[in-house]
């Protein structure tokens, strides 16, 4: 099992952006020795009431702090990105991370963001693909032309590559189960999702094993999940001091319309205590290495990438929650 800290991107207020940053790096650092195998962060825009750090030039920055561990984008929104720049970016970020940048993409679903972009929800999936393909040309051909629906590449050389070959490792996140198939029928690892309920992810996980089945593809050698947890000295503990700051966030999401994208009937708007049942990892060290167990024997899950910290948390308490996975979590589990 593999433990990857997920570093909150996301401030409030004048200058807060600029000390998130400074915080997360002293977090890069503190997780670097406390033995975690990965740091990664997500990209939003127009996040209302949340300023994001850009994703790309963040992870540059944590990357100087980040040691052996790998660094991911996890993950990049494609629909909305041109594959010229982000072959280099990639080819940036890989030699800036000596050949450890994970390549985690997604397909967004907020209209705010699609709208600012000059991008109808309707095109997101082709424009997806067209990314994706016109992107690997990029890294791997001598010789790249690409003449898409929304892209075109006119005849050149191309010298981007990247440190790791072919190209990074791909992560593609998925919540609604027609993504899922797609990342199956594209051959990738499915970056499972923190939102959705253990139950859920069993059923969409067997059917993504289904759908690599039929599309000929071989299980992918990273199962990785993130999840939202706080350890404290025990469960009740570990509610009452999480609260604040998950229940704040995930109302943040249900305003966005998170929830819709999962399937069947799961909604954010429940009380806590709710929310956080079989979707958490919420309790003490015992606890969270039992439910690390259950993931790994039950799902089959490899790399748990955890949300330890949440916009209004104070920075001692997430140098205090990454202090306590290496002391009381991660040996438990490595040795």
């Amino acid at each position: 099992m593999k433990i990857g800290l997920f570093l909150n991107t996301q401030s409030q207020g004048d200058g807060a952006l600029a000390q998130q940053i400074k915080d997360s790096a002293e977090q890069t650092r503190a997780a670097r020795d406390a033995g975690f195998d990965l740091i990664g962060c997500g990209e939003h825009y127009l996040s209302a009431p949340y300023q994001m750090a850009a994703l790309l030039p963040f992870l540059a920055r944590m990357a100087a702090e980040a040691g052996d561990m790998q660094v991911a984008a996890s993950v990049l929104l494609l629909p909305l990105h041109n594959p010229v720049a982000l072959a280099e970016s990639l080819a940036t970020m890989d030699a800036i991370c000596d050949g450890r940048f994970v390549f985690g993409i997604g397909l967004g679903y907020r209209d705010e963001e699609y709208g600012s972009f000059g991008v109808t929800s309707k095109e997101r999936v082709g424009r997806m693909r067209e990314v994706l393909e016109a992107t690997k040309l990029l890294l791997t051909e001598d010789e790249v032309e690409y003449n898409g629906k929304y892209f075109q590449i006119a005849k050149t050389k191309s010298t981007t590559r990247t440190v790791q070959q072919p190209h990074p490792p791909v992560w593609v996140a998925a919540n609604a189960d027609v993504a899922i198939r797609r990342a199956a029928r594209w051959g990738y690892a499915w970056l499972i999702n923190p939102h959705a309920t253990m139950t859920t992810v069993a059923g969409q996980l067997a059917m993504y094993k289904d759908e690599l089945a039929k599309a000929n593809q071989p299980m992918p050698a990273d199962l990785p999940m993130i999840r939202e947890m706080y350890v404290a000295d025990d469960r009740d503990a570990a509610f009452a001091e999480s609260k604040p700051f998950l229940e704040g966030k995930y109302a943040a999401y249900a305003a966005w319309g998170q929830d819709k994208a999962l399937p069947g009937e799961e909604s954010f708007s429940v009380p806590y205590e709710d929310l956080a049942r079989d979707r958490f990892l919420l309790g003490s060290a015992d606890d969270v290495v039992k439910e690390i167990k259950r993931y790994d024997e039950d799902l089959g899950v490899n790399y748990l990438v955890f949300r330890m910290q949440w916009p209004g948390m104070p920075q001692a308490k997430a140098l205090e929650q990454i202090d306590r996975m290496g002391r009381d979590v991660i040996p438990r589990l490595k040795g």
